[in-house]
């Protein structure tokens, strides 16, 4: 009986090869498009669970408010580790890392550089799963000025001999370090990525007792199946424990006092599976990823699916009068119902099947176009494909039978003597429930289009937002440090080229990745009113450099003898501090742990700008004079870019630096910044218009059954005189009418949801109404053209013939 209902599923296929290509090219896109974006969904969902104790790790980070600035750090003090191990019993291990950045190795007579370091405490291995392939996890670094490297670094410094022993030296220090083990690398789903571990004993601020800085990412082993939350609920009374008394040291106020004017600081604890997830810290370990794109991202899989499925009803059941005669004949030759309903599931079942293998070639084909658009770098080989072969074959006859059972049990309810008469006729509900999935498949489809316009002019508008600073021209070279005492040198050659305007010498950089120091002060002598800042370190040079202008006062000078003890705000700043308008002249006191103080003044309040993306609120800031710099901002003229570069080159070669040259573009550095949202835009939209196209074809094929189903009653109403337009005008109206009660539902959810995902940025536009008009135009477009054909086709047919064809 199977291979019977087989053959006639098969032939069915092959007799209605319209609709059956209609059906599969929807159902593999579809399908595609979901398999693509659960890959992308799986791997962000996969972050850091590499670990074996991935469960029992948390992070202790640090937030709370001062003067009604917010302080929010994925960073902690340097005895947190180690005292919350000991005070609390439920901790089994503590550990810390602090970030090295990437210093010069240096070899026998070779050096490298670009390569992360971080120092890490000699139990770095036992708490995450980063086996040793040489050497001992706990021991490797337990002695001081000891290194654990890659396997990638390993055959770099060493090629393939055995790097256990070997000396390394770093530029700038004397010290050696010695290697002693050897891990494969850092997995790519890892909320850190470091070639170079070395031991927390060689760094020296790792031994400090200072609870009034942070600087240290901290991880805890927490006892299985313990909650967090119990803990996380003592640390108030560790905060006032041990920061207390050095703020009293510092400060000159206690804790009671300092929490009295509105401040608040405390420990909090954040699972190791939330970090790469659920992080919205200035500054962490890598560029971490948003939870409410996971969502979006998997919300979008699931509508191309649930398209492609409404799809296939829908057609299946507009096409019933096809099929009438045969189920009627087929129940007067003894068939039971529940047979009928097994044929019609089993070409359901091929038809998704075949589906389904066409869906696999499409992900395989496009799979490195989505790495480009979502920054991943995802696989599906076939030994992948081969291994969950089963679950996909699964997948496919659950979402057939799923699509296939209302069709099955629509056609299989015919009655055998209506049919064979002739007399079939479509039941209401069911022409309802087609419209309404008709409304379902474009209201989805707005909802996108809505969705991926708003992003668009999001972005639209951060790039053209007044910034506070120009952008435009702005040339980066990170490596200056590499020209050691030729710095100068090298900056008056580049000087006295006329297409270089000015040069500021600083590493504090308004986009993209930049040095970033908190500074606490507090305004003329009131202490309890302390201010948490960003400190810049700049020359005279940075602000006319970046274009910034003054809001009041003065910039540094070298008239100016008594400079190195003044300082900039900037408008957030000098209003925080109670100096709004009249910040001139005030004085401000920073202050460390030991109760030493250092007092500036005011000469100059710089118009606020954005050193943080648009996702944040501008933030107080002081800039404070500094000769020292890694780094060199270049200002430029427009023309000849590329040969100022080349010569640039020539002349940071001729001082045979310890770096090659190496430079970006400040707008660049600007637009990396929002590489998330620039993803998130070219996806939805890439996905808005298969939304759109898969919906267009399943209105194509409901247009060509209604118009052959209506053929007679069109050649009555030409032989009545009505004219091809009018008809064109019926045949289309009705689904044009669809679209619009699609539009006018989708607005408001598509509003909606939008209204929410800009709540993330602190500075966005407003959503008007023209966006609402362009996606309905667009789309009611789309869908006038997609019938009309089929309109136009039925209307233009001979009146005569139609009507001997019925």
């Amino acid at each position: 009986m199977f291979q019977n209902y087989f053959k006639i599923a098969w032939r069915n296929l092959l007799r209605n090869r319209a609709f059956s290509a209609i059906n599969i090219t929807g159902l593999a896109i579809g399908l595609a498009s979901c398999m693509l974006i659960s890959l992308y969904v799986l791997d962000e969902l996969s972050f850091d669970r590499y670990n074996e104790k991935a469960d029992q790790i948390v992070r202790v980070i640090f937030k709370g408010t001062m003067q009604g600035g917010k302080i929010n750090e994925a960073h902690v003090m340097p005895p947190t580790a180690q005292t919350l191990k000991v005070d609390y019993p439920e901790v089994l291990e503590a550990t810390r890392l602090r970030q090295a950045g990437a210093p010069t190795v240096i070899i026998a007579d070779k050096q490298y550089t670009g390569d992360y370091m971080a120092f890490v405490d000699s139990n770095f291995f036992q708490v995450f799963t980063l086996p040793l392939l040489k050497g001992d996890k706990k021991t490797a670094l337990a002695e001081p000025n000891t290194l654990v490297l890659t396997k990638k670094m390993s055959e770099t410094y060493f090629g393939s001999q055995d790097p256990i022993g070997r000396i390394i030296m770093f530029k700038g220090s004397k010290t050696p370090f010695k290697v002693t083990g050897m891990i494969d690398k850092v997995p790519e789903n890892s909320h850190f990525h470091y070639e170079i571990f070395a031991s927390m004993s060689s760094f020296e601020d790792s031994k400090s007792p200072s609870w009034m800085i942070s600087e240290f990412f901290t991880y805890l082993v927490l006892q299985k199946g313990y909650d967090y939350k119990k803990l996380e609920a003592k640390l108030p009374l560790a905060v006032d424990k041990y920061v207390g008394p050095q703020l009293k040291t510092a400060m000159g106020v206690t804790m009671s006092e300092f929490k009295k004017s509105g401040n608040n600081i405390g420990l909090y604890l954040q699972p190791l599976t939330d970090i790469h997830l659920h992080s919205d810290f200035g500054y962490d370990l890598g560029n971490n990823g948003d939870i409410k794109y996971v969502y979006i991202f998997g919300a979008v899989a699931m509508i191309m699916l649930v398209i492609a499925c409404i799809n296939f009803m829908n057609l299946s059941t507009a096409g019933a009068s096809r099929r009438a005669r045969e189920v009627g004949v087929r129940k007067v030759m003894g068939s039971q119902k529940k047979e009928l309903i097994g044929q019609f599931l089993l070409e359901s079942t091929l038809l998704f099947s075949i589906a389904l293998v066409f869906a696999i070639v499409i992900g395989l084909a496009a799979l490195p176009l989505f790495n480009q658009l979502s920054g991943k770098n995802l696989n599906m080989q076939f030994s992948q494909i081969s291994a969950f072969l089963p679950q996909l074959l699964l997948f496919g006859l659950i979402i057939g039978i799923l699509a296939g059972s209302y069709p099955a049990f629509f056609l299989s309810s015919f009655k055998p003597i209506s049919v064979l008469k002739g007399k079939v006729t479509t039941e209401k509900g069911s022409i309802s429930l087609r419209s309404g999935l008709v409304v379902v498949q474009f209201f989805i489809s707005i909802t996108l289009i809505i969705g991926t316009t708003v992003v668009y002019q999001q972005l639209k508008y951060i790039q053209n937002k007044k910034l506070g600073y120009n952008k435009n021209q702005v040339l980066v070279l990170p490596d200056a440090w590499a020209l050691g005492k030729n710095q100068d040198a090298f900056k008056q050659e580049l000087l006295r080229d006329q297409r270089v305007v000015s040069i500021s010498s600083s590493s504090f950089i308004p986009a993209g990745p930049s040095y970033s120091n908190n500074y606490m002060v507090y305004p003329d002598d009131k202490n309890t009113q302390l201010v948490k800042t960003l400190r810049y370190d700049v020359d005279a040079s940075y602000i006319p450099t970046l274009g910034m202008e003054m809001a009041s006062g003065r910039n540094f000078s070298k008239d100016f003898g008594n400079d190195s003890s003044g300082v900039i705000l900037n408008e957030t700043a000098a209003a925080m501090l109670g100096w709004k308008n009249n910040a001139l002249d005030h004085r401000i006191t920073n202050t460390n742990n030991e109760g030493n103080k250092g007092t500036f003044r005011v000469i100059g309040v710089v118009k606020d700008f954005h050193f943080r993306s648009m996702h944040e609120k501008i933030t107080p800031l002081v800039m404070v004079l500094s000769k020292d710099a890694g780094t060199m901002i270049v200002k430029m003229q427009a023309k000849d870019a590329s040969g100022l570069l080349a010569q640039m080159k020539r002349q940071w070669n001729q001082f045979k630096p310890e770096a090659p040259f190496s430079y970006s573009f400040l707008d660049e550095r600007f637009n990396n910044t929002y590489q998330a949202e620039q993803k998130t835009g070219l996806i939805l939209g890439v996905f808005s218009g298969l939304t759109i196209f898969v919906a267009c074809l399943g209105l194509f094929g409901l247009a060509t059954f209604t118009a052959q189903q209506r053929t007679k009653e069109i050649g009555v109403r030409k032989v009545l005189g009505a004219s091809i337009g009018s008809i064109v005008v019926l045949l289309s109206g009705e689904f044009l009418k669809l679209v619009t009660i699609a539009l006018i539902l989708a607005s408001p959810a598509a509003w909606y949801l939008m209204t929410e995902w800009l709540q993330d940025f602190e500075y966005k536009i407003n959503i008007e109404w023209w966006i609402f008009g362009v996606a309905g135009a667009l789309t009611v477009a789309v869908a006038l053209l997609t019938v009309s054909y089929q309109s136009i086709k039925t209307a233009l047919i001979d009146p005569v013939k139609s009507i001997r064809m019925e």
